[in-house]
């Protein structure tokens, strides 16, 4: 989609105001040894190292080299248009001017870079919470729901009672053999024992005061029962 162009006075009196400093400068220069092609290119080399000081200015904001570069490209242009209003005899133009103008090239370039490539501003730091300063939570809001009446059970059965198992019967100790002389051994301290206590000796007796194995000592007691 095509926009319309609209003329405003605002509009018309730039072009005018820079043709008029454009031509002014490339009077100066003309009349200060600049002839042909290079007189008119120092008019281009003053208005684009002012536009570019002006938008380096809108992007940096308080920079103060773009303004200082903005201030020498506004210098320059007035001074061409100041000088050429009668004030100057513009064919016996004096040295000091020669000079200005043959040194502008380099001042201009040494501008234009230096606008050209200024580092970007760094952004503000973002301020930093304190850890001990959080934001407060919104209350979160709990909805409690009524909870639903349960649905009446049928009554349960009684269980059937539990039997007691039966207790495992306690298994009998295998006879462990024993050598005759063993025997006829225990069968003298189980008399002794006899005598002595008036019951019978039995295994744990036997295996205290004999030292021997448990198995051994209740094949003992078995046998002399």
């Amino acid at each position: 989609m095509f926009r319309t162009l609209r003329l405003d006075a605002v509009l018309i009196q730039a072009v005018i105001a820079g043709a008029l400093s454009f031509a002014h400068l490339h009077d100066l220069a003309a009349a200060a040894g600049q002839d042909g092609w290079k007189a008119w290119a120092y008019p281009v080399s003053v208005d684009l190292l002012l536009v570019a000081a002006w938008r380096r200015m809108r992007k940096d904001g308080g920079n103060r080299d773009a303004w200082l570069w903005f201030a020498i490209a506004l210098i320059a242009s007035l001074g061409a248009n100041v000088a050429t209003a009668g004030l100057l005899d513009m064919t016996d133009v004096p040295d000091w001017l020669r000079i200005l103008v043959a040194g502008w090239p380099a001042l201009a370039f040494l501008g234009g870079t230096l606008l050209a490539h200024a580092p970007a501003p760094a952004p503000p730091p973002e301020p930093e919470l304190d850890p001990a300063e959080e934001p407060e939570a919104a209350p979160e809001l709990v909805v409690e729901r009524v909870p639903e009446p349960a649905p009446e059970l049928p009554p349960a059965e009684p269980a059937p009672a539990e039997t007691a198992p039966d207790p495992d019967p306690v298994p009998a100790p295998s006879a462990v053999p024993v050598p005759p002389a063993l025997m006829a051994h225990a069968q003298k301290i189980a008399d002794s024992h006899r005598v002595q206590t008036g019951r019978p000796i039995d295994a744990e007796t036997l295996r205290t005061r004999h030292g021997l194995p448990p198995a051994l000592a209740d094949s003992i007691a078995l046998q002399l029962t």
